[in-house]
């Protein structure tokens, strides 16, 4: 297993390594798996590009991000420029209905709220508005709401947690509670621990997925 000087200066590198990250200071240190960055960004982009990137590195079991925005005073929009932007991105992308998401941009804090069917709608409108600059803090309130009226079946989303190569021989534990999924066990990286919580929120009526899983580096 990596030390801990290794593994900062993996992640360390491997941020750099991003062609947007070029020109970008920021400081990475490790404890026992937990990865901390901080620093300063001009975007929202990088910030998430730089958590991203740690969570894909082999030894990180959590991140930890404090890296703050700090943008030249010329380079500030006004809120109603980031609104517009806002729902021209969300109407451009497909995967978002944008006629059920409310919008609120205080003072660059920009929040999504309304009900959408699907987790991947939502996680489409977060990923839609990412590179829009002048955005300072971003909230994603959107609720999920599945339209199906269908119970969860358990043996179905362990079925497709076997299915994926990322999950084999996972230990991997289902439990449903009406629209409720909990996911425990344990799993060999940051990678996998995500992907179960894709998978399991592929499944037709859940509403809410907890994400119980643990990292074991040595499993």
């Amino acid at each position: 297993m990596k030390n801990n000087q290794e593994l900062a200066k993996d992640v360390a590198a491997a941020i750099k390594w991003e062609p947007i990250m070029s020109g970008t200071d920021i400081h990475v240190t490790a404890i026992d798996g937990v990865v901390t960055l901080t620093g300063f960004v001009d975007g929202n982009l990088k910030k998430y590009k730089a958590e991203d990137v740690a969570k894909s590195i082999v030894g990180v079991k959590a991140v930890v991000e404090h890296i703050q925005l700090k943008f030249a005073n010329d380079d500030e929009k006004g809120d109603d420029a980031i609104a517009l932007e806002i729902i021209k991105a969300l109407k451009a992308d497909v995967q978002v209905p944008h006629d059920r998401i409310k919008i609120r941009v205080e003072n660059g804090w920009v929040t999504l709220e309304g009900e959408l069917p699907w987790n991947f709608e939502k996680q489409a409108a977060a990923a839609a508005i990412r590179p829009i600059e002048g955005i300072k803090v971003f909230t994603n309130s959107i609720r999920i709401q599945p339209d199906s009226p269908d119970e969860i079946e358990q043996e179905a989303i362990q079925r497709a947690l076997r299915r994926s190569s990322a999950m084999d021989d996972q230990d991997i534990h289902v439990y449903v509670t009406e629209n409720n999924v909990t996911l425990n066990g344990v799993v060999n990286s940051y990678f996998q621990k995500d992907e179960a919580e894709r998978i399991t929120w592929n499944a037709p009526g859940v509403r809410t997925v907890k994400n119980e899983l643990s990292i074991d580096l040595k499993n």
